[in-house]
């Protein structure tokens, strides 16, 4: 489903290959200028300035919290009425260790706080943590994407997966533009978002 863009393009194709160009550009820009370490460290508010940094040539909806119920598979993502909530949670959630830091990245990816880029937003937050608490960050070009997304759906259950997957794949290079910039491409977002109504929540 095509979201309202403030590209106007309609076609789903050109969209998609516009987004990313457009996303990928910004996020260059956040790394280049310094703007990035600016931001609040493990926070939902920073967060929140990742995406509208990214994302507000493009939505709207840029930064700010998702009104829609949305799901992918059999999974359904945080309802909307308690996401307020939620994220207040996860921002008092400690961030002293890789582990720690890990829960807190999966709990925000439960939450999925946004109507759109979540992955690419949220990995660019992780990596933050990470760089800040630990010095270290993801070299995501050692991580199989489709192995990355099983164990990220996974992770709500158990996160044994996803914490080996990522542990394996850290790396000292925090300041290298090819490591940061592996982990906004397009290819580890998850694909085919439903929406849904508060009320098929509540009859569910």
């Amino acid at each position: 489903m095509l979201l309202k863009n403030k590209l106007g393009i309609n076609d789903e194709i050109e969209f998609a290959r516009e987004e990313e160009r457009i996303t990928k550009l910004k996020a260059i820009e956040l790394f280049e200028t310094g703007k990035l370490d600016k931001f609040e460290v493990g926070t939902f508010q920073g967060l929140a300035e990742i995406h509208k940094y990214l994302f507000e040539a493009i939505y709207e909806f840029a930064g700010k919290i998702r009104t829609e119920n949305i799901s992918k598979s059999n999974f359904r993502f945080a309802s909307s009425m308690y996401l307020e909530d939620a994220l207040k949670n996860i921002d008092k959630m400690p961030q002293s260790n890789f582990d720690e830091i890990v829960e807190k990245y999966i709990e925000m990816n439960i939450a999925h706080p946004f109507r759109e880029g979540n992955g690419r937003s949220t990995r660019i937050w992780l990596d933050m943590i990470l760089k800040k608490e630990i010095g270290k960050v993801i070299d995501w070009n050692k991580i199989d994407k489709e192995d990355y997304l099983l164990a990220m759906e996974r992770s709500p259950i158990k996160d044994t997966e996803i914490k080996f997957l990522l542990k394996e794949a850290l790396t000292e290079k925090i300041h290298d533009r090819e490591v940061y910039m592996k982990g906004i491409d397009a290819s580890y977002r998850y694909e085919g978002y439903n929406v849904y109504k508060a009320e098929e929540l509540k009859n569910n």
